[in-house]
């Protein structure tokens, strides 16, 4: 995997572990360097690293490459733990030349860098004094009727253990009344008042953070909100080296956020101004965000701005172009940030100069590069008014005085689809007013009039102001001509572009209404045919059961079934007409044979899956049907669902030789069919399990998953993939849609770990997409209500039965045709006395037939 992608942090990690566990030595350290190289690694990291060495170092020169390892430990982060093993690892060489004073050096280093931790910090003092300690403790051993020199050296060295207490008392930092009480104890002179004052101050500085350091503890990561709380108590204070510590601890936990990086670099170019510390930041930070293009930015013009040498330049920016970035315009922005910093390189006063054809030579490279490398890429220039190429027309024009050159490259530029815009043509004719000659303004002018699609009339007025202040009388003659046909031009296509408008939208609007017309239609049909469809279906029993028991006796003798036979399936026309010649009956449409599902032999559950969501005019869906499933496994039958007319109702179940097929099938839902996503489930009998329901995804939070809202309507599966695996590598993707299939604008994206979905939230979240801004989260569902979940009760309202209204409500002015009794016998509880005769049975009345019915008007 790394050698097909470098890059994955991942993979860096899993080997690392992999080779630990086999005992790979060797290959082992290689593949830290490797990932220290690519990545600046994690204290853990770091930490686990140092110790496998520090127990294979033997003899001076391996001790000197473990300090070497903690050098470039110390520069990724600024960890507690890192400096503390440092400093505790040089005591080791204390024996050897000149190595107090190294060891010395190094916690003085340490101290320094993370003396001011308010919570890890005492750990570093403490071990610094315990050091000093134990020289004092060697040295009273050794001197035990000292010397005038030797008493000397016990004086400084206890000097030194009371400085190191001042400095640590002046700090603020957790649990510094323990280190005030352990001072007393040691001091054999008291505490002195000014030790006393700093140390009461300090006491005060760290109450003041006490509520700082709660919230950090009881939050959980990535605690932003907290840390930023921090920083700017901290910024409010003005003390530099504690706004520096509280950054860096942010970024220690949070090193993937470049936004945080940004604010820190801000921050030291603008107040310390320390080259080092700057630098080294922004090296840090560009290791740690490297697709983002601002920071690159802020690291060269900081390069620049201290004065280091133009060869590390140059190779920081081929760095940023290999880093990554994730869209076309960051390019853009880095390559102009280059060209920006070798054009103040270039001494103008020269005719010619190496640092002038370098200028010339890198513009020429930045367009060949966009046009090979982002446009393969990205599928778009990510310069479309060229701007690169406008700045090089105007240093050409203002610095080198080469207009000739200056217009090449405007040419250039209108022939990338910018002559249409005036205010391209007006940068031109600006350009050419400045330092070119009245003819090319006149004729950059005219190119425009004829060009200009946006704001002809704005063009139009400045040839016709150009021309009083310089041209001749035939050259305003010219004008005028041109600018009136050109306006008269454009207003005409703009009736007819108008005119078109107005057509199409009174061609929505009638579709809309000849829509709306046709629903209603539909729906009093299906509303119609709902209340007759129990009736028709049992006449419909009833005359295929009576057909089925008389059939043998009629087909043999009763001449009458044969005629209806042959008028259903001829369909001569009637009212007395005759035929006209050449009329040729229509064969009747062969309407789908029904199975019957209750056979049981041809039902089995356990093999089947059920279909639905498809289009009714899905054309042979049983054929189409066996061809999409056929590569699941073999299958017994294929049983779509008809209406009584024969028409197919979207939805069917399908019946595999075994059960094993059953999973492959499931794979295809959501599979698009003509349009429309097709719905496969298991084939559960809900007479059985009315509790089944079925969802396919997971309701709770998901880490490794992010929700996408606010999407374009048009956008696809594949934009979306395209646009998410730049941060990560993207598992899945799934499109929210109608049933329909049109798209609902939300999504969902699954990544392979929680950091790259995280990382995808930062850097998505809030972003434009196709002109509209989406909304990015880490995947987590609302909880369900009750009611929705199977098996919940639903409230007692709910089993009030409700008092039918007929088709069309009730109302006031309308009559009802049903006689009151029946009004009475439907509204009446059961068992009551109605009209003097009582029910017959404590259950639902009986029905009344056609003949009861005529029976009671006739009474009345």
């Amino acid at each position: 995997k790394l050698s097909i992608n470098a890059f994955d942090y991942n993979c860096h990690i899993d080997l690392i572990k992999l080779l630990k566990q086999e005992g790979e030595l060797e290959r082992l350290r290689k593949a830290r360097q490797k990932m220290s190289e690519l990545f600046p690694l994690t204290e853990e990291l770091w930490l686990d690293w140092l110790k496998d060495e520090k127990r294979l170092a033997e003899g001076e020169q391996n001790r000197e490459s473990v300090y070497e390892l903690f050098e470039r430990a110390v520069k990724d982060y600024i960890c507690p733990d890192i400096w503390q093993e440092y400093a505790v690892y040089s005591i080791g060489g204390m024996g050897s030349p000149g190595g107090i004073d190294k060891a010395r050096a190094i916690f003085e280093r340490s101290v320094t860098a993370v003396g001011l931790h308010m919570t890890k910090g005492w750990t570093v003092w403490d071990a610094y004094r315990v050091f000093e300690n134990n020289i004092l403790s060697s040295v009273q051993v050794c001197c035990r009727i000292p010397s005038h020199q030797e008493q000397e050296m016990l004086n400084a060295q206890l000097e030194r253990i009371h400085t190191l207490f001042r400095r640590q008392l002046a700090v603020p930092l957790m649990d510094m009344e323990a280190t005030y009480a352990e001072y007393e104890e040691w001091s054999d002179r008291g505490v002195a008042e000014t030790i006393i004052n700093q140390y009461k101050q300090a006491l005060q500085r760290m109450e003041k953070c006490r509520p700082f350091e709660e919230a950090l503890l009881a939050a959980e990561p990535p605690k932003l909100a907290e840390y930023q709380a921090y920083i700017d108590f901290e910024l409010k204070e003005g003390d530099p080296a504690r706004i520096v510590m509280i950054f860096e601890r942010t970024l220690a936990e949070n090193c993937l956020v470049p936004d945080m990086w940004e604010k820190y670099n801000n921050y030291l170019d603008r107040q310390l101004k320390v080259k080092d510390l700057v630098l080294s930041t922004h090296e840090r930070a560009v290791r740690n965000c490297p697709w983002t293009m601002g920071l690159w930015r802020s690291y060269l013009l900081a390069l620049e701005r201290h004065h280091v040498d133009h060869q590390t330049v140059s190779d920081v920016f081929e760095k940023a172009l290999n880093a990554g970035f994730i869209q076309a315009t960051d390019y853009v922005d880095i390559w102009q940030a280059y060209l920006d910093y070798l054009r103040r390189r270039v001494d103008f006063t020269k005719e010619s100069s190496k640092e002038l054809e370098e200028l010339r030579s890198t513009f020429s490279r930045s367009l060949e590069y966009m046009k090979q490398d982002v446009e393969e890429r990205f599928g778009e220039s990510g310069d479309p008014s060229c701007i690169i190429m406008q700045n090089w027309a105007r240093i050409e024009a203002l610095h080198c005085k080469n207009m000739q050159k200056a217009r090449e490259l405007w040419d250039h530029i209108m022939t990338k689809g910018n002559a249409k815009f005036a205010n391209m043509w007006l940068e031109y004719y600006n350009l050419e007013r400045a330092y070119g000659d009245a003819p090319h303004c006149r004729k950059a002018l005219h190119r425009a009039v004829q060009c200009t699609a946006d704001y002809p009339e704005h063009v139009c007025e400045v040839l016709l102001t150009f021309e009083r202040v310089e041209g001749s009388l035939e050259d305003w003659d010219v004008a005028v001509q041109k600018t009136e046909t050109r306006l008269n031009r454009v207003n005409e296509q703009r009736v007819a572009e108008k005119e078109a408008n107005m057509a199409r939208v009174d061609d929505e609007r009638s579709e809309q209404r000849r829509q709306a017309k046709a629903d209603k239609k539909a729906q009093k049909k299906f509303q119609k045919g709902g209340r007759a469809a129990e009736k028709r279906k049992a006449e419909h029993e009833d005359l295929s059961q009576e057909w089925k028991e008389d059939s043998p006796k009629r087909h043999k003798g009763n001449g009458d079934y044969c005629t209806l036979e042959l008028m259903e399936t001829e369909k001569i026309p009637q009212s007395g007409r005759n035929a006209p010649p050449g009329y040729k009956p229509t064969p009747p449409a062969s309407k789908p044979q029904r199975l019957d599902d209750d056979k049981p032999e041809l039902r089995n559950d356990n093999s089947s899956v059920f279909i639905s969501n498809l289009a009714y005019a899905l054309e042979e869906p049983e054929v189409k049907l066996r061809t999409l499933f056929e590569t699941c496994g073999p299958i017994k039958q294929v049983r779509p669902v008809f209406s009584n007319k024969g028409t197919f109702k979207g939805y069917g179940y399908i019946q595999f030789e075994t059960s094993m097929s059953v999973p492959e099938a499931l794979k295809l839902d959501r599979q698009d069919v003509e349009g429309r996503p097709m719905y496969v489930s298991p084939c559960v009998d809900k007479t059985k399990n009315p509790d089944f329901k079925v969802f396919k995804y997971n309701m709770s939070m998901e880490k490794q998953k992010i929700f996408i809202s606010g999407l374009p309507f048009s956008y696809t599966k594949e934009q979306l993939e395209q646009l998410c695996k730049s941060h990560g590598t993207v598992k899945d993707v799934r499109l929210v849609t109608y049933r329909s299939g049109k798209s609902k604008g939300l999504a969902y994206v699954e990544f392979a770990d929680e950091a790259q979905a995280s990382q995808a939230v930062l850097k998505l979240d809030g972003t434009d997409v196709e002109d509209k801004k989406i909304a990015v989260a880490i995947s987590n569902p609302p909880p369900r209500n009750a009611s929705d979940k199977p098996g919940s009760s639903r409230g007692t309202s709910d089993l009030v039965p409700r008092q039918a209204y007929g088709a069309r409500g009730r109302g006031r002015t309308q009559l009802s045709l049903l006689p009151r009794s029946l009004h009475r016998g439907q509204s009446a509880p059961v068992g009551t006395v109605e009209n003097g005769t009582a029910s017959k049975a404590a259950g639902e009345p009986k029905p009344l037939s056609n003949s009861d019915f005529a029976k009671m008007l006739l009474n009345k």
